[in-house]
């Protein structure tokens, strides 16, 4: 793993959120992004070298929105990137992790992504994320 790649926050109101966190973080978010195949709209922000992922649910059972059900709002992951996507998954599967997708899938902010499962994380939802380019 290379580095924290961005900090996941689960929220009811994507806009009411992105207020606050410009105020917060001083800056305003630079890019909105649906991700379909998660049910979420995502907004980031950018703080020097960290990246802070908002995300608010697209549909009333969707992942994010069961999370907050049972949660509330708040940090919803630690997305960490890497430099071959496979190789780490492998790695983690070898290592006794289990991941929630098989394969890599694509994720926002130009990303191939696999979430491994918090209850082998140490309650964590943790995040994979590879840049993707033209040999990805």
């Amino acid at each position: 793993m290379i580095r924290i790649e961005h900090i996941g926050i689960a929220v009811k109101d994507l806009a009411a959120a992105e207020e606050l966190y410009h105020k917060l973080l001083g800056v305003p978010s630079y890019k909105r992004e649906g991700v379909e195949s998660e049910d979420v709209i995502t907004s980031f922000f950018r703080v020097g070298p960290n990246k802070i992922e908002l995300l608010e649910s697209t549909h009333p059972d969707g992942p994010i929105a069961r999370a907050i059900e049972k949660r509330g709002e708040g940090i919803h992951h630690i997305a960490y990137e890497v430099a071959d996507i496979h190789a780490e998954m492998a790695r983690l599967k070898a290592e006794g992790f289990t991941l929630l997708n098989e394969e890599p899938k694509r994720g926002a902010d130009n990303k191939l992504v696999c979430f491994v499962h918090p209850k082998s994380a140490g309650g964590v939802l943790v995040e994979l994320c590879q840049e993707i380019t033209d040999r990805s």
